[in-house]
């Protein structure tokens, strides 16, 4: 299966063109998100959070942390440090601005580092969150092991993700409006259709549901469940390191 990509006539390797593709958009992302989800992408990271409250983690790793949306709202769960990873430079710009604004400064802390070769030792979180930053990865595989490997005995990982409804009419809805409101509001707010055109595309293509956990046995976690949000547009998924 072809790998999906934001440019598609670029000879850079995936990771490149993604890297290159968020700091292009990262001055509108926050504002598309929540635009483009009519808000509802806050209550799905309150469930994803949510997941993890019985365990009160202590340390966590934010992967595809972008602008610590995300790690942000894991602060609530009162861990002694948050740290979020991101391989676009001016996604992590914006997240330190709100960090500061936030006086998150000593919780949280960002840094540049690839998902697929994390800089950590073995067993080093008790808990890694991943929002909306699987799909890009260029080797799924890869990425998940990457977690497994710097994860503790016992610790979890949560994701939460994109997916296909499946449900009529609610699939026909979603495909009419990712084929068409969701690149023009990228060519207008973000002079990048591409970047919003690559989205649904590569919704379509992941393995999601099912076939996620699928992947999730594979690359070692046990207790794999999800939890289909808002008639399945958005998934949350929760695997444990044995």
């Amino acid at each position: 299966m072809a790998q999906v990509t934001p440019y598609h006539h670029s000879e850079k390797s995936k990771r490149e063109q993604v890297e290159k593709m968020f700091d292009h958009i990262a001055p509108k992302y926050d504002f598309l998100n929540h635009f483009l989800s009519f808000g509802i992408d806050r209550s799905w990271r309150k469930t994803a959070i949510n997941m993890l409250s019985a365990e009160s983690p202590k340390l966590i790793l934010d992967i595809a942390t972008g602008t610590a949306d995300f790690a942000i709202a894991a602060s609530r769960l009162h861990p002694n440090k948050i740290t979020g990873i991101d391989i676009s430079e001016r996604m992590l710009k914006v997240g330190h601005a709100k960090l500061r604004l936030k006086n998150l400064e000593n919780k949280i802390q960002l840094m540049k580092a690839d998902s697929e070769a994390l800089p950590f030792a073995d067993e080093s979180y008790d808990a890694v969150t991943v929002a909306f930053g699987v799909r890009n990865f260029e080797n799924l595989q890869k990425g998940l092991k990457e977690i497994y490997r710097v994860l503790k005995p016992k610790g979890s990982v949560v994701i939460l993700e994109f997916s296909m409804p499946h449900k009529f009419p609610v699939r026909l809805l979603y495909k009419l409006y990712s084929k068409t409101i969701l690149p023009l509001s990228g060519k207008i707010f973000a002079n990048d259709a591409a970047a919003y055109t690559y989205l649904p595309a590569s919704i379509e293509k992941f393995p999601s549901g099912y076939k996620f956990l699928s992947e999730l046995d594979k690359a070692g976690f046990k207790e794999n469940i999800f939890k289909p949000l808002t008639f399945g547009i958005a998934t949350v998924y929760k695997g444990t390191k044995k």
